[in-house]
């Protein structure tokens, strides 16, 4: 028997050292790296386009440059724009001096009134106590008559050559140098990318492995594709709250409008903190402009409302949607590229969580990529209904159950859900790891689940008209209580079927209760039993039940089994069960057929 499984898994020190250590890199190398993931980026927005200018017979050179150029020069000329138009409101601030005046004005603290008394006796009690603490000191008697006054110290005020232009000159350009710098790199990567994005790839799926050609390209392609759909709702999303910002700053009479909505769909792309940037520069250009403040306080509202709805109903769903990330993992992934990439982080934070999440997708040694950022659910309805339960909340499983209701039929919720759920807990109960509280209150849940489930269902629209002839349906539990919550289950469906189907109880004189209901040779016996140990009681309680009614038919329903019914049959002593069956819908369907057989009418 083999000792107790090590807590610590050597597999999950592994994966967390190589996560660590990625992270090490990317804080330690975010110099070369920044501008790499910037020109992966702009080459995949610019592929497409190198893509169909190749379709006008050019060849790959020729179409990268072509594209490059053209797109360089869209971006020089909105620039060149936007920089002309904020010399021009910067060249028109002096005309707007006088309210610039009275605004400075109005911010001073009021001298009447209880705000300026409490703000004077404050100011009182400050001079006061700077008063006290710069209180000259007084000699002892008798000593320093004599002591000649110290002058009166005088301000030295060094005064520096004036500078030349060629340093005025170096003054201006020494904080663009970096920026032009990493631009510069980020376009030579960007140019060499897309020339040489075929061997690029080759090179990156030989590196996986002639057997992983499959699975990397399925990731290739599915990283791409994500990434390329995100870029393009950014665009929207952007594009759009520009123009909402510059319709709204027009009716607000805001001067330069449409120079506003611009700067404010460049500023989104920056996550969080492109937004508000944007609010600021129209917001002091009205404290300049207008003479009162209404305009400056409804700039901010306009810029509040669309980004609080952008934010947290377009974005979240929208992005979603088309990069399967979710909610959450946006936010929290920015932050962590913030922190280990600056603004570029932020900017780039979901592209390459985009990366991640497919990585995790396609790699199972980081599969906890995908969970954990991920959109897509990563616990089945099964397993929520049983942690639920398991945490005594029978309200979050009703309404588990109710949603799983509204696109599938009660079949498949006890077939997939239920069955399942209880299957779950009595695995733990088996090991010893479900206390008898949690257990009570699992299958008292449970019961009355199922018997809300009833009364919902009990219009008789729902149920077909029951054939007397065609005999009953005795459901019995092989052992223990969860069986028995599967025979009432079984018999809820056989109802709804047309069945008269009855539910016996689970105890030790089971035989004797069976025996009080008298069954007939029109009758069907079907045991109710739940894995792990489902064959021991079924294969008793067929038994007794052969021996006691041989004429009787017998269906034994291990719920969820995945072997070979056939195989799994000659578990049984002879005369063993006419069938074997692993789920509910399986049992309704002997059951539908042999009543059938028994009684043609019934089909005509």
């Amino acid at each position: 028997m083999s000792g107790p499984r090590s807590v610590t898994d050597p597999s999950s020190l592994r994966t967390a050292a190589i996560v660590v250590g990625v992270i090490a890199v990317l804080y330690m190398a975010r110099e070369i790296l920044i501008p790499f993931a910037f020109a992966i980026t702009l080459t995949l927005i610019l592929a497409p386009a190198v893509a169909w200018v190749q379709k006008m017979r050019l060849r790959r050179v020729p179409a990268v440059l072509v594209v490059m150029t053209v797109a360089l020069a869209l971006a020089a000329g909105i620039s060149l724009v936007i920089f002309n138009q904020l010399v021009e409101v910067a060249n028109e601030l002096p005309n707007y001096s006088e309210n610039i005046h009275d605004k400075l004005e109005s911010l001073r603290m009021p001298v009447g009134g209880a705000v300026g008394r409490a703000a004077k006796s404050v100011q009182q009690l400050a001079e006061e106590v700077a008063g006290e603490q710069t209180m000259p000191t007084i000699a002892p008697p008798g000593r320093g008559r004599n002591v000649p006054k110290e002058a009166t110290p005088q301000p030295v005020t060094i005064v520096g050559t004036a500078p030349n232009e060629l340093q005025y000159i170096t003054g201006l350009v020494r904080p663009i140098i970096a920026p032009l710098a990493i631009l510069g790199i980020v376009l030579i990567f960007t140019v060499f990318m897309l020339i040489e994005q075929n061997d690029l790839r080759n090179r990156l799926l030989r590196l996986a492995g002639v057997e992983r050609l499959n699975m990397m390209t399925q990731a290739l392609d599915d990283a791409a594709s994500r990434v390329s759909r995100y870029l393009l709702m950014q665009l929207i999303v952007n594009s759009s709250f520009g123009i909402l910002t510059g319709v709204g700053l027009y009716f607000l009479g805001v001067p330069y409008a449409a120079l506003w909505g611009t700067v404010a769909a460049i500023l989104r792309i920056v996550p969080y903190v492109g937004a508000p940037t944007a609010a600021l520069l129209p917001f002091l250009l009205s404290l300049a402009v207008f003479d009162h403040w209404l305009p400056p306080i409804l700039i901010l509202v306009l810029f509040g409302a669309l980004e609080l709805i952008t934010t947290n109903v377009v974005e979240p769903w929208l992005y979603g949607i088309h990069t399967g990330i979710s909610s959450l993992a946006l936010l929290l992934t920015a932050v962590i590229w913030a922190a280990l990439w600056g603004p570029a982080g932020l900017i780039l934070s979901t592209p390459l969580t985009v990366c991640a999440v497919v990585l995790g997708q396609h790699l199972p040694q980081l599969a906890f990529l995908n969970v954990l950022f991920g959109d897509q659910p990563v616990l089945g309805e099964e397993a929520l209904v049983y942690q639920r339960l398991l945490a005594l909340d029978d309200q979050e499983a009703r309404l588990v159950v109710t949603d799983y209701l509204k696109d599938h039929t009660l079949t498949q919720l006890y077939d997939s859900v239920i069955i399942p759920a209880l299957t779950l807990a009595e695995q733990d109960r088996h090991k010893g790891s479900l206390d008898p509280a949690r257990k009570e209150f699992l299958y008292l849940s449970l019961r009355e689940i199922l018997a809300e489930i009833a009364e919902d269902a009990s219009s008789p629209s729902r149920f077909q008209p029951p054939d007397a002839a065609a005999g009953r349906v005795l459901c019995l539990p092989a052992s223990d209580e969860g069986d028995e919550i599967t025979a009432a289950m079984l018999a809820q469906l056989l109802e709804h079927a047309g069945h008269i189907a009855l539910s016996l109880p689970n105890d030790d004189s089971i035989a004797n209760t069976v025996a009080l209901v008298r069954p007939g040779q029109r009758d069907i016996f079907c045991i109710s039993a739940l894995p792990p140990f489902a064959f021991a009681g079924a294969r008793k309680l067929s038994q007794q039940l052969r021996v006691h009614f041989p004429g009787t038919k017998v269906v034994v329903g291990v719920w969820g089994f995945t072997g070979d019914p056939a195989k799994s049959l000659q578990r049984f002593e002879s005369p063993g069960p006419d069938r074997l069956v692993s789920s509910m819908a399986e049992a309704v369907q002997f059951c539908s057929e042999a009543a059938a057989s028994r009684n043609p009418a019934s089909v005509l």
